[in-house]
């Protein structure tokens, strides 16, 4: 087995403001290897942006990082500025959530596409331009000449979201985090950047992270899964394990709520009762404790460790 390319430890974040601290990300560890995908999942709020910008040294002044982030064989976490400038875009790149908000909208894609090539690589403005184009062909945008002078408002949501992808392997960087890729967009479109994903997993041997909730996303690309909960990993493994006989009961909840075809108005969706704790404090115990319904005093006394579930009362594995 190929050693993992992204290595992350016991990661945790937390952020001071008002005289409260907020601990975000709990003491996360995961690894990647070259050419795999692997999806981070769970509800808004669980931690998964919050891990990746972590991870890309994006936070703000006010989060605190400890742990490890290591990229082959270099730490990030408390890397200086400009080491990090020399790592993102080239080594390590994010495809953030919102392309509109993401991208420059006074500038073309095509100079926003060849800033990338013109730091990192080197290139003249001239081959910068070439470039540019070569990438918008890669990720599946017609007429990408064409493109190259077009402005970020004059691309459809799909288009944009291709263009952030371009942006993001100018450089064939080791290591593409993908932030929400396929939000907001319709299920055509969805299955089309999925499809350059792949296809870039596929020519550069590209390792993937893929944060997301849409379980549906994750059965069709995945090769491994990460389910995190009230900032925590919960459960982990191989994804058609996972979906076939998951272990942490919020794992069961959530492929519970899934939508079968022809299902519709058949039958209640299942729900988690509850709330999702506060992140003031994270306790030394289960965070899904009190939503559980199989939960037992030795669970909100005392926090389980990571085999394949963080769980004390684990669903059983039924035999094959």
């Amino acid at each position: 087995m190929t050693e993992p390319v992204l290595k992350v430890s016991d990661l945790s974040v937390s952020f001071r403001s008002g005289g409260r601290t907020v601990h975000a990300v709990d003491d996360i560890s995961y690894e990647v290897r070259p050419g795999e995908v692997l999806a981070v999942v769970g509800e808004s709020g669980c931690g998964k942006s919050v891990t990746s910008m972590a991870t890309m040294g994006l936070l703000p002044p006010t989060a605190t990082v400890t742990g490890s982030v290591r990229l082959g064989g270099r730490e990030l976490v408390g890397a200086s500025e400009k080491e990090l400038a020399r790592v993102r875009g080239n080594d390590l790149a994010m495809i953030f959530q919102e392309p509109m908000t993401s991208l420059n909208p006074v500038l073309t894609v095509g100079r926003q596409i060849g800033e990338v090539l013109r730091r990192h690589q080197g290139l003249s403005r001239k081959q910068a331009a070439e470039r540019a184009v070569e990438l918008l062909d890669l990720v599946g945008i017609p007429a990408p000449r064409r493109r190259v002078g077009e402005y970020p408002h004059q691309l459809s949501g799909g288009m944009r979201q291709r263009v952030m992808i371009a942006i993001a392997v100018a450089c064939d960087p080791s290591v593409l985090i993908a932030d929400e890729p396929t939000t907001a967009l319709d299920v055509t479109v969805q299955a089309g950047i999925l499809d350059v994903l792949r296809s870039l997993r596929e020519r550069l041997g590209t390792a993937i992270v893929l944060i997301t909730h849409d379980l549906g996303v994750v059965a069709d690309i995945a090769d491994r899964v990460l389910v995190m909960y009230a900032g925590r990993v919960v459960e982990h493994g191989e994804v058609h394990e996972l979906y076939a006989q998951p272990r942490h009961p919020y794992t069961n909840g959530l492929l519970g709520a899934v939508l079968k075809p022809g299902a519709e108005g058949k039958r209640r969706l299942p729900e988690i009762p509850g709330l999702v704790p506060s992140l003031e404090a994270q306790p030394d115990a289960c965070t899904f404790a009190p939503r559980c319904p199989r939960a037992t005093e030795r669970c909100t006394a005392e926090r389980p460790q990571l085999d394949r579930a963080a769980c004390w009362h684990p669903h059983e594995v039924e035999a094959r």
